[in-house]
């Protein structure tokens, strides 16, 4: 017999949202108990019941998830938390995780479903996208690397950097910026005067770079490593 499974949603973006719901509606045993689009709205709510999933962006036009997050977990630590969000910083990413978020996933994620995601959650998981994982084994080897006696230059050679130094063109990053803008392949197209064709070539080359599988991941990796930041968005 499947237990009713009460979800709340706070996002601001009012078609991410409405597309949220949708996918939430697809489960019987999944129930919106409600969905805000500011902190103070989300608040309000939240005096009168908390559910058992959380869906919470980052950027809210009110202030930051990162605060009803840790009010959320204060409350009451078996409300999981997801945390849904276009893009973001490493700081915000570890301060998410302190402050009590369960799971952490890029908008347009591909690799993991959004129900996937609340049935792991509630099962005690920790989903993360495939970009934030490795950020984080990555993050976790640097600070062991710190603390770590140095290396020979023989014994490094045998393990190269994770990134390599010739990363993106000129010509790549435009189009990055234009996607994180969110241009479709279309748009970049017209914008920079090329064919559709010629950005999803440049579009390949940005994925293999940067060793990812979708836009979401691209724009994360590309924000972590300087290359686009929070104005391109």
């Amino acid at each position: 017999m499947n237990t009713e499974v009460t979800i709340a949603i706070v996002e601001d973006d009012d078609a991410t949202r409405a597309s949220l719901i949708a996918r939430l509606a697809l489960k019987a045993s999944y129930r919106l108990l409600f969905e805000a689009d500011r902190l103070v709205t989300a608040r309000a709510h939240l005096r009168h019941a908390l559910p058992q999933v959380l869906i919470v962006d980052l950027g809210l036009p009110d202030g930051s998830g990162l605060d009803l997050i840790a009010e959320v977990a204060a409350k009451n630590t078996d409300t999981a938390i997801l945390v849904l969000t276009v893009f973001g910083d490493e700081e915000k990413l570890i301060r998410a995780f302190e402050r009590g978020a369960r799971g952490y996933l890029l908008k347009d994620e591909t690799a993991i479903g959004l129900t996937d995601a609340i049935d792991q959650l509630l099962a005690g998981g920790a989903p993360i996208s495939p970009a934030i994982a490795r950020y984080l084994i990555k993050h976790l080897l640097s600070e062991q690397a710190g603390s770590a006696p140095r290396e020979s230059s023989a014994e490094s050679a045998k393990f190269p950097p994770i990134h390599p130094d010739s990363c993106l063109t000129a010509r790549e990053v435009e189009v990055l910026r234009l996607a994180a803008k969110g241009y479709n392949h279309a748009e970049v197209a017209g914008l920079l005067d090329l064919s559709a064709h010629t950005v999803a070539s440049y579009t390949r080359r940005i994925y293999e770079k940067l060793e990812v599988h979708s836009r979401a991941e691209a724009l994360f990796e590309a924000n972590r490593l300087g290359l686009i930041d929070h104005q391109d968005a």
